[in-house]
C-alpha cells in the first residue's frame, strides 16, 4: 500500500488531518521523524569527533590554536558556499531522496578523515564535510514542514533539536570509548559507517510513501513573481541566523577547548561537563517547541508567539561570561547548559518562523539561505576566536559577543517583520522594489 501526502477528503482510520488537508498516519509520521532525528544525531557526531578528540588529534598533526581556528573556519565557509545551491536541490528532488543522498554523502566523507595525514589534507576533509552537510538542515526542515501541520510545527523542530542535542550529550562519552581501541580514525570510519546504514533504512521505509512536496508555491506569490530576496522575511531570517548561530558554533566547536583551558579536562574528563551543557540543549528543544505549539494551538497570534519566546530566550543567553568565574566545571557546565538550552529556545522558533512565512515548496531555498547566513557568522567567528585564543585575550571577548547576539538578532528581526503572519493566511512580506 502506498501512503500519500496529498490533499484528501477523507484522512481515514488512523489518520490525522491538519488545517492543509495532508493526510498522514500517525505511526509513518513518528517513523519518519524518527529518522531525520537519527540523521541530525549521525551529522552531529560526525562534526563532534574533531572537538571531543582535539586535544589527541592536535598533538598528532601538530596543530596550533591558529590551525584549529582555521579548520572550523574552512568547514563552515564551505558549507556555507554549499548552501547557496543545496536548498534549491533539496526542493527539486524532495524529501524523499534528499534525505539518503545527503546523509550517504557526508558519511563517504566521514570515512575519508580516517586517511588525513597533513593540515592540507584534513582541510580537504572538512571542507567536503561541510558540502555534504550542507543539506542536513534544509531537508530536515522540509521534512518537518511536510510531514507536521502547521500548528505542530514547532513541536516537531523542538523534539528534533533534542534528540540532536542528546546526541551530542552521548558523543563524547561514545567518541573517546571508540577511539581507544580504534584511534581517531577509526572513530571516523565507524560513524561513516552508521550513516551509510541509515541511508539504506530511509530508502526501504519510505519505498511506499509518496510526499508530494515538491509542487509550486503560492499562486498569489507566483502572480507577483517575486524572487524569494524581495522577501522581508528572506532578510530577517538571514540576519537572525548570522547572529544567533555565531554563538551556537563557537560554542559547539570551542566549548571541549575551553574547559581544558579552563579546568584542564582533556579526553573522556571532558564528557561529564559538556553532557550537562547538552542536557541544557535538549530541555530548552523540548520547552520552547512544545510550548509554542500549545500556545498557537490555543489561538495565540503567531508574532506574540515567536517574538516572545525569542526574547526570553535571548535573554538567558546573557550570563555567559560567568562561565569564566565559575570555580568547578560543573558550575561552568551549568552556566553553559543554560545557554545553550537558550540558544535552542530561539533556533527552535526561528526555524518555524521560516515555516510559517514560506511557501512549502520554496521552504528549502529559505533554510538554505538562513542557514547560510548563520555559517558565515560562524566562519568569521571561528577565524576570530582563534586569533584572539593565540593573542593571549582569553575567552572573554568572545563571551561577551555572544551573550549579547540573540538580542540583536531579535530586533534585527522585528525592524524587518514587524507583524509575523502566517502564510497560510498572507503571503510573506515582499519589499518594494526600492528596497530590492
Amino acid at each position: 500500500m502506498t501512503v500519500t501526502l496529498q490533499r484528501t477528503q477523507n484522512d481515514g482510520a488512523g489518520a490525522q488531518s491538519s488545517p492543509l488537508g495532508l493526510s498522514l498516519s500517525d505511526r509513518m509520521r513518528w517513523v519518519l521523524f524518527l529518522f531525520i532525528a537519527a540523521s541530525g544525531i549521525l551529522a552531529l557526531v560526525d562534526r563532534q569527533i574533531i572537538s571531543v578528540l582535539k586535544p589527541t588529534i592536535a598533538a598528532e598533526m601538530n596543530w596550533t590554536d591558529d590551525d584549529y581556528g582555521t579548520l572550523g573556519a574552512w568547514f563552515q565557509g564551505a558549507t556555507a558556499v554549499a548552501l547557496l545551491v543545496a536548498g534549491r536541490l533539496v526542493d527539486k528532488f524532495g524529501v524523499k531522496w534528499a534525505n539518503p543522498i545527503s546523509v550517504f554523502s557526508w558519511s563517504i566523507v566521514a570515512v575519508i578523515h580516517g586517511w588525513a595525514f597533513s593540515l592540507s589534507q584534513f582541510v580537504a576533509a572538512r571542507v567536503g564535510l561541510g558540502v555534504t552537510e550542507a543539506a542536513v538542515t534544509p531537508t530536515q526542515i522540509k521534512t518537518i514542514a511536510t510531514i507536521f501541520p502547521p500548528h505542530m510545527r514547532s513541536t516537531g523542530v523542538g523534539l528534533s533539536n533534542a534528540i540532536a542535542s542528546m546526541g551530542a550529550i552521548t558523543a563524547p562519552f561514545i567518541i573517546p570509548f571508540i577511539a581507544i581501541p580504534f584511534g581517531w580514525r577509526g572513530a571516523y570510519v565507524i560513524a561513516g559507517i552508521l550513516g551509510v546504514v541509515w541511508a539504506a533504512a530511509w530508502i526501504f521505509a519510505t519505498r511506499n510513501v509518496e510526499f508530494h512536496d515538491t509542487g509550486t508555491v503560492n499562486a498569489k506569490t507566483e502572480q507577483t513573481g517575486s524572487s524569494i530576496f524581495r522577501e522581508r522575511s528572506t532578510w530577517a531570517i538571514a540576519g537572525a541566523k548570522a547572529l544567533s548561530d555565531s554563538t551556537w558554533w563557537l560554542m559547539l566547536f570551542w566549548m571541549p577547548d575551553f574547559l581544558n583551558r579552563q579546568f584542564g579536562l582533556v579526553g573522556a574528563d571532558i564528557a561529564p561537563p559538556l553532557a550537562i551543557a547538552y542536557t541544557g540543549a535538549a530541555i530548552g528543544s523540548i520547552f520552547s517547541g512544545t510550548i509554542a505549539s500549545h500556545f498557537l494551538q490555543r489561538g495565540v497570534s503567531v508574532n506574540k508567539v515567536r517574538k516572545v519566546a525569542m526574547f526570553i530566550s535571548a535573554t538567558l543567553v546573557l550570563p555567559l561570561p560567568l562561565a569564566l568565574q565559575a570555580d568547578s566545571p560543573t558550575m561552568a557546565a551549568l552556566i553553559l547548559a543554560g545557554v545553550l538550552a537558550a540558544h535552542q529556545g530561539f533556533s527552535t522558533n526561528l526555524f518555524a518562523l521560516i515555516t510559517d512565512v514560506t511557501d512549502k515548496p520554496r521552504i528549502g531555498r529559505m533554510t538554505s539561505l538562513g542557514v547560510f547566513s548563520g555559517n558565515i557568522g560562524g566562519m568569521v567567528t571561528l577565524k576570530v576566536a582563534g586569533l584572539v585564543l593565540t593573542a593571549g585575550l582569553g575567552y572573554m571577548p568572545l563571551f561577551m559577543f555572544a551573550a549579547v547576539s540573540y538580542l540583536l538578532a531579535l530586533i534585527w528581526i522585528h525592524l524587518w517583520l514587524p507583524t509575523i503572519r502566517q502564510v497560510e493566511q498572507d503571503t510573506a512580506n515582499v519589499m518594494p522594489a526600492s528596497l530590492h
